[in-house]
């Protein structure tokens, strides 16, 4: 069957294409792409091509297609998974193989699997490892985001902290304690806040810095701080660049000691030096986001490092644990995902927002694979409604919502727009 997908073919090179899927092998799965949120990884892949670690070497003869934040219906089950998965049912998908040791992942390594798709076949070591997972939910965009959410939650739980005079890592956040997020007013940044807020074992002080004025007022009305306070969580919003000394602030703000816990969601070594310099007494410092530049490095202070036992953790991806962890809070209303989506498109628009993802700064750009629509931001909804009644609906069905997307708003994108 003939599907359209993005390719990548070279070190920004991505196209839109229809091509023919061969027949699924009896260890392989059809499925039918719904929705798949843009990653920065993606971003970082194109801009790299075969230089990426998990980009094969042969694009330029054999593409492969991009994108891993997905969701869908399965469309067709080879005879060896016959019985665990079945036609029509909805799933979301746990990129992160590690697959016999290998770096291979959807998104980055398969000429037929990757979410910015109509179609796509799964390989078999995706099944083997249980990596297409049952979706029960109402909206895919939900279960396309829980991928990101779990790169979170497993950054969360790779923190660890450690007692004096004892080898043992306690993991995870210090309950109770003090955390900065740094640079977290972006999309990952408020999704690190959602998880932080809902956990049994919160922070009481929850610190998230950032550059933008702007974005920083959209993440204090999605999380008001006198909503936390009441839940026992003293929630403050800074920006920094308004600030002669940071570090000096951060730590006035903490009452002059530095923080259990801190996450870096950019790769700029001023705010990971920023991050290393707030540590408290076996402060852990979680280096979130992943930089291009092979060679980005930032001074350390080892003096705390060995007299303080502070310590860096960083991870890529999460697990599956992870991943059905996000769903379920998910599911539960525990976190809610839609904070971190600010536009909206169809396949058509995917290669172009990727391409442009860092020098169009937005929240999550999210892609609804079966439709033709530009990428559009939900806040001009109601601007381009005033002469597309489709779009005065979408903005209707956001406002629901505090101006979020939502799964009226999908059920009627996917109703109204045309097919790729």
């Amino acid at each position: 069957m003939k599907t359209k997908a993005v390719r990548l073919y070279g070190k920004m090179d991505l196209r839109l294409e229809e091509f023919e899927l061969p027949e699924i092998k009896d260890d392989e799965i059809l499925v039918k792409i719904i929705s798949d949120s843009i990653c920065m990884s993606t971003y970082k892949a194109a801009k790299l091509g075969s230089d990426h670690k998990r980009v094969p070497k042969n694009i330029d003869k054999e593409p492969v297609i991009v994108g891993h934040e997905t969701a869908g219906i399965i469309e067709k089950v080879g005879k060896k998974w016959q019985g665990k998965y079945t036609v029509g049912a909805k799933f979301a998908l746990q990129p992160a193989l590690n697959y016999k040791g290998s770096m291979d992942s959807p998104g980055y390594s398969y000429r037929y699997c990757g979410g910015d798709a109509t179609y796509a076949i799964m390989p078999q070591e995706v099944m083997e490892l249980d990596c297409l997972l049952d979706y029960r939910g109402e909206a895919f965009f939900m279960a396309s985001l829980a991928e990101p959410m779990s790169c979170i939650i497993g950054a969360f739980h790779a923190s660890y902290h450690t007692t004096m005079g004892s080898y043992e890592h306690r993991m995870g956040t210090l309950p109770g304690g003090t955390m900065a997020i740094l640079a977290g007013a972006g999309p990952m940044g408020l999704g690190a806040v959602s998880y932080a807020l809902q956990m049994e074992q919160h922070p009481r002080r929850l610190v998230v810095t950032d550059i933008d004025e702007g974005r920083l007022a959209r993440a204090a009305a999605l999380f008001p701080p006198e909503e936390q306070k009441r839940r026992g969580v003293e929630l403050l919003f800074i920006n920094t660049a308004v600030l002669s000394d940071p570090v000096a602030r951060l730590i006035e703000i903490n009452g002059g000691d530095g923080y259990d816990d801190v996450f870096v969601f950019a790769p700029v070594a001023p705010v990971v030096e920023q991050g290393d310099a707030i540590l408290g007494k076996d402060g852990c410092l979680n280096f979130f986001a992943g930089p291009v530049d092979t060679a980005f490095s930032a001074k350390v202070n080892f003096y705390n490092v060995h007299y303080g036992a502070t310590h860096i953790v960083g991870t890529t991806g999460g697990n599956t644990d992870d991943m059905r962890e996000a769903l379920l809070l998910s599911e539960q209303g525990r976190i809610n995902p839609a904070v971190m989506v600010t536009h909206v498109g169809g396949l058509d628009s995917a290669a172009e927002a990727t391409l442009h993802l860092p020098d169009r700064p937005a929240g999550k750009k999210l892609v609804y694979t079966q439709i033709s629509m530009p990428m559009t931001a939900i806040a001009d909804f109601g601007e381009l409604g005033k002469t597309d009644g489709r779009f005065a609906q979408l903005a209707a069905l956001c406002n629901k919502h505090r101006g979020l997307w939502n799964a009226e708003a999908e059920q009627y994108l996917l109703a109204n727009w045309p097919e790729i």
